[in-house]
């Protein structure tokens, strides 16, 4: 490639060689929105081949806002992770609420993601309402049609009766099989407009990587202890020491009740063991030469409640 066909960005402090979008390219921002626990994680790993989101089966898994980055010969796509839009109930819930809301003014393009294995319902109406005064398209995914019932019209027909007055298109997809991200895929290039490359081609996330190390411990904490620690945890990693055959890291679980520590450490400290090792494998998916981790527990009361604290944390409010 030409030199002059180059320019340099600065991602996360270093310098990167982002090549000038050719002719009829296509690049935007595009906001993943929906109720809790409808894929929108899931969805953009399998978009982007590579696991950037933490998945659960308890709902709410996604914080911060989180962007994952689709390069192809005819487009780039950044993908904008949005907390499930709530009815919140503590400060965490709210910044995160104002945060996905915030999102959605700052795009080029909005996929509202439903679980089409049930009907529409309170939750996609309050989204529904939210969106429909956008001035930026919109595309209705209908995720998880693996698991729709075999009388699955009503389902559909509740979805088409939500956006019945909209010029919204819908796609049908499963992130988890994968069947239907491909016209997905089309239709979101297709209501993109011609643009720039915004990152290097080989970037999939603008994360830094102590964030994603973060979250691949949290995850493994929301699998492994399910409702008795559902999210009042937040991870701090404390030290990282990087060197050509091992990364050092050390990391703290920051808890709100001394109750939940006997939860995280487990009997003779076999669950925090078990956390332990689970995070360090999908560590080491992401860093080259071996990981060592460790782990300790801390007791922040009502952490989640406290502005000062979820700075602290990282959870800020968004402009």
């Amino acid at each position: 490639m030409d030199s002059q066909e180059l320019q340099e960005l600065s991602v996360n402090n270093q310098s990167a060689i982002v090549p000038i979008a050719p002719e009829g390219f296509k690049s935007g921002f595009v906001a993943i929105v929906g109720r809790p626990n409808v894929g929108k994680s899931t969805l953009m790993n399998h978009l982007i081949g590579q696991k950037i989101a933490i998945t659960s089966p308890v709902a709410q898994t996604t914080r911060n806002r989180l962007q994952g980055i689709l390069t192809t010969s005819e487009a780039q796509i950044i993908f904008v992770d949005t907390p499930g839009i709530h009815k919140p109930h503590h400060e965490l819930g709210k910044l995160l609420v104002q945060n996905a809301k915030t999102a959605i003014k700052s795009v080029d393009l909005v996929l509202f993601v439903v679980d089409s294995s049930t009907d529409a319902g309170t939750g996609d109406h309050f989204i529904f309402n939210i969106l429909k005064h956008l001035s930026v398209p919109v595309i209705l995914g209908l995720n998880k049609v693996d698991l729709q019932p075999k009388n699955y019209q009503f389902i559909d027909d509740s979805y088409a009766d939500l956006i019945a007055d909209t010029d919204w298109s819908t796609v049908k997809f499963s992130a988890t099989t994968g069947v239907g991200t491909e016209q997905l895929q089309q239709a979101l290039i297709e209501n993109l407009e011609s643009g720039p490359y915004y990152y290097p081609p080989d970037l999939v996330t603008d994360q830094p990587e102590r964030f994603i190390i973060a979250e691949l411990i949290r995850e493994q904490i929301l699998l492994h202890t399910r409702q008795e620690i559902p999210h009042s945890v937040a991870i701090t990693i404390e030290k990282m020491e990087e060197t050509p055959k091992i990364t050092k890291i050390n990391a703290a679980i920051n808890i709100e009740r001394s109750s939940q520590k006997g939860i995280i450490i487990g009997k003779k400290g076999s669950m925090l063991k078990t956390i332990g090792t689970a995070a360090r494998k999908q560590i080491q998916k992401l860093i080259s030469g071996g990981v060592y981790l460790e782990l300790f527990v801390k007791v922040e009361p009502q952490w989640r409640q406290s502005r000062i604290r979820l700075a602290e944390f990282g959870y800020q409010v968004e402009e």
